[in-house]
């Protein structure tokens, strides 16, 4: 069962301190913004790292993302974990949080490395393709192996265009 809360709501509960707050982005997400007070906790990295969560007994949790989709999924990996608490999904997530005019705290106008690689992969792909229609069919070849490149990525979870991506002066982290 997934239990929703509007924005408003979370931030009566948040400022009561009658909740806690998980953040279940991707850490490149979370630092360019973020609720104050939410704990950066990745799904992605969730199942490895709940048993190293300390999560008080008297308070109700909420989870968020940017829409509210991965937020489901870690309430659901919580709630079968019976972990003895209520848990709610922020409904809309970090986007509906905003549109409520409620406060976050921004780390600056940095695109996440998801979208990076999105333009990246999207605009070689669209100029190989290109390629291929102007009579060169090397170009059809290359968008195949790029296109399974970007498979290999999404199955195994290893993605080495990420990983140069972070390392980029405009991806490091605010002094």
């Amino acid at each position: 069962m997934n239990t929703t809360i509007s924005p408003v709501q979370a931030y009566e509960w948040l400022k009561d301190g009658e909740a806690i707050l998980i953040d279940v982005r991707e850490p490149d997400e979370f630092q360019a913004e973020h609720i104050a007070y939410a704990a950066s906790v990745p799904l992605s990295a969730l199942p490895q790292n709940f048993t190293k969560i300390s999560l008080p007994q008297d308070r109700k949790v909420i989870i968020h993302c940017l829409r509210g989709g991965r937020g489901g999924k870690a309430c659901a990996f919580l709630n079968a974990q019976n972990i003895g608490l209520p848990v709610y999904n922020l409904d809309g997530g970090m986007e509906s949080w905003k549109a409520a005019g409620l406060p976050v705290v921004a780390g600056g106008p940095r695109i996440s490395i998801i979208r990076q690689i999105q333009m990246i992969i999207g605009s070689l792909i669209f100029f190989l393709v290109a390629l291929g229609l102007a009579g060169m069919s090397l170009g059809f070849i290359l968008a195949g192996m790029v296109a399974g490149a970007l498979a290999f990525a999404g199955f195994t979870g290893w993605c080495g265009l990420a990983m140069l991506l972070q390392k980029m002066p405009w991806n490091k982290p605010h002094a």
